[in-house]
């Protein structure tokens, strides 16, 4: 036999020549995506970073990826093959096959290199395919694999369902499986053939992985360019496939019928065997033939009756049934931080599987722990609906909001209102104290006399290794520079023994307090006498005292709710430990809101904020104002100048205004 000519990566000279040629045909239009996407839990809208894959379908910059890439996004951005960043915006999505279109906006209008569908009916398994894409958010990769199998589904009983903002994925794709190697960052990548066309879209890994067939893809990034959505018709039944001893050998089987939906109108029944649909014929005895019969319902022209031929008691019957358009199933959470929670409207289906007589009210998706849900007796939680609020009724989430407003107007902090919620068949009543509690700004500590140093008590197991048993006191850790203290001698590692012939008795770490709280008895301008242990040495050292600083609870803050940082005056403690000097004027951050802008742009505790688009900050009260002014003029993003250490850092902050 003639010897086949391999290269070093044991590819055939013939295919890796394919390869090489599909490759280039895609490439050019592979992006990788980078996304500030949405999630919601614990009472609040978190925001993370994640990155998926797309590939450019039209010359103006429209990219085909998947919706639990894209879909929720808050910010878009797509690096090109050639490493060009470029913005981009959502066009529209459908959570019920996970496709999203988002396009290109780039600062002068251009066109883009295309990728093309190919035909993906034409695939046969054992045919090789390409999986490109950029995994785990790195530069472009391409892997190579035979298509495993054309309609792979994943059974209920083994694997459960694959849903997307409450939609059954499963129920309208067939996946390619196929063994090109992808991972986490690949989901929205094409599938290639070896004629460089696009016959799949990469979305999932479950040992094989998964994409959804190129021709179905191609249908729905149609559509949603074109309208932004995609419309389909509904009836309100769930089929199974025939049991193998149903009484007949024709037909799928119909499970379920939605009270209230056009099938249970029109008469269909659960157990009824549907023949046929407009006289197209139906026979359905796998699970993976009933993807395509839900694609026959889903395209029925809307508002249209349809003809249905079914069994039932052993006699064949026509119905007919006028299918409504699909609704979202799950409507994306809204935060509603006056509350403590996240809520949504309640839709058709919701209100059915709660088996509820309407539509009104909003769902709790999630609590925030002590918040004002969670602390109300008895508290409201994930799953209650709220439907009444200070007497109010309570329609949907533009409702809530309404009233929320009303209730807080005048109000600087909190309020109390009375709230009706349901809990399954229950018809509760609390009271939820709303609104939004200064938590940052405490009373004024009296100033009290302090001694300028820092301290931790000398404990049993540290008094042994000064070799005396019996010492008691306090060992100074940390003197204040140019403080009365340090000009008076005090040492760190001194020992203070007693005050004024008082001796001390902490021996506790929990006795921390004993030193301070003996030296607040004196006037602040008073002297004391401290009998001290430096090394082998006792000695006596007289020491002013002053009046003690303000404390990090007691500085000004600001907490800034658009970009979701907590900043805060810098006080002498902060100074003298982290060696901030005198010169380096600006606000210490405190807080950063985890999920947040702030977090997304790597904002930390503890860093000095400087700048903010250039303005200094020099305090409290001047970086509210700027930071104020910025998130009224809403610009595209801010950039803030901190110190870090020993190093300065400019950060970059991109807000999306609603």
């Amino acid at each position: 036999p003639t010897a086949i000519a391999q290269d070093a990566s044991g590819l055939s000279e013939s295919l890796r020549a394919q390869v090489e040629d599909a490759v280039a045909k895609v490439k050019p239009a592979l992006v990788r995506i980078s996304v500030v996407t949405t999630a919601y839990r614990e009472g609040r809208e978190l925001k993370f970073q994640a990155s998926g894959s797309g590939a450019i379908i039209t010359p103006e910059g429209h990219v085909v990826t998947n919706h639990h890439v894209a879909g929720n996004a808050a910010l878009l951005s797509c690096t090109l093959a050639n490493r060009e960043e470029i913005d981009a915006v959502l066009i529209g999505q459908d959570p019920l096959t996970d496709i999203a279109i988002i396009q290109l906006k780039p600062e002068t209008p251009r066109t883009f290199p295309i990728a093309h569908f190919g035909d993906s009916t034409r695939m046969r398994v054992g045919d090789q395919v390409l999986a490109m894409g950029s995994p785990l958010a790195l530069s472009q990769s391409v892997t190579l694999g035979i298509l495993s199998n054309a309609e792979l589904v994943f059974p209920e009983n083994r694997w459960g369902t694959f849903t997307l903002d409450g939609e059954d994925v499963g129920s309208l794709v067939r996946w390619f499986g196929h063994d090109a190697m992808i991972f986490p960052g690949n989901s929205g990548g094409p599938l290639v053939n070896l004629d460089g066309e696009i016959i799949g879209i990469n979305e999932l890994s479950a040992g094989l992985a998964g994409a959804i067939p190129g021709n179905l893809a191609r249908k729905i990034s149609n559509e949603l360019m074109v309208n932004g959505e995609i419309s389909r018709a509904w009836l309100g039944i769930v089929v199974q496939p025939r049991l193998k001893h149903g009484g007949t050998d024709k037909g799928v089987l119909i499970s379920s019928v939605i009270s209230g939906s056009p099938a249970a109108e029109a008469g269909l029944k659960a157990g009824d065997h549907l023949l046929s649909v407009n006289k197209q014929p139906v026979s359905i005895r796998f699970q993976e033939e009933i993807p395509e019969f839900n694609g026959l319902i889903a395209d029925l022209p809307v508002g249209e009756a349809a003809t249905m031929e079914v069994i039932r008691d052993g006699k064949t019957i026509a119905i007919e049934a006028k299918p409504t358009k699909r609704t979202e199933v799950a409507p994306l959470p809204v935060e509603v931080t006056e509350w403590g929670a996240t809520v949504r409207n309640v839709s058709f289906m919701a209100s059915k599987e709660m088996k509820r007589d309407n539509q009104d009210g909003v769902i709790i998706t999630s609590v925030r722990p002590g918040g004002p849900l969670g602390e109300a007796k008895p508290k409201v939680d994930r799953g209650d609906v709220i439907i009444e609020a200070n007497g109010e009724p309570v329609k949907d989430v533009k409702a809530l909001q309404a009233i929320t407003e009303k209730a807080l107007e005048g109000v600087e902090t909190t309020t109390r209102v009375l709230v009706t919620f349901e809990r399954k068949q229950q018809r509760l009543l609390t009271v939820a104290e709303i609104g939004i509690e200064d938590e940052a700004d405490p009373s004024r500590q009296v100033r009290k006399a302090w001694l300028p140093v820092e301290t931790q008590v000398l404990t049993g197991d540290i008094a042994e290794h000064f070799g005396d048993d019996d010492l008691t006191g306090f060992i100074v850790t940390f003197v204040y520079p140019d403080s009365s203290a340090e000009k008076a001698g005090l040492q760190v590692g001194d020992a203070i023994l007693a005050v004024d012939g008082l001796e001390l008795v902490a021996t506790e770490p929990e006795d921390y307090e004993e030193l301070p709280t003996l030296i607040r008895q004196y006037k602040k301008d008073a002297e004391v006498e401290l009998n001290i242990l430096r090394g082998e040495k006792r000695q006596r050292i007289t020491v002013p005292l002053v009046e003690s600083p303000p404390s990090a609870r007691e500085m000004d803050s600001f907490e800034s709710k658009e970009f979701e940082f907590t900043v805060r005056d810098v006080t002498s403690f902060d100074r003298a430990v982290e060696k901030i000097e005198e010169s380096r004027q600006g606000v210490l951050v405190e807080k950063v809101t985890p999920g947040g802008w702030a977090a997304l742009g790597e904002l930390s505790v503890g860093d000095l904020m400087m700048e903010v688009d250039g303005e200094a900050t020099p305090d409290v009260a001047t970086a509210q104002t700027v930071l104020e002014a910025r998130a009224l003029a809403q610009p595209e993003a801010i950039v803030i100048k901190v110190l870090r250490g020993i190093h300065f850092v400019y950060l970059e902050l991109n807000p999306k205004w609603n």
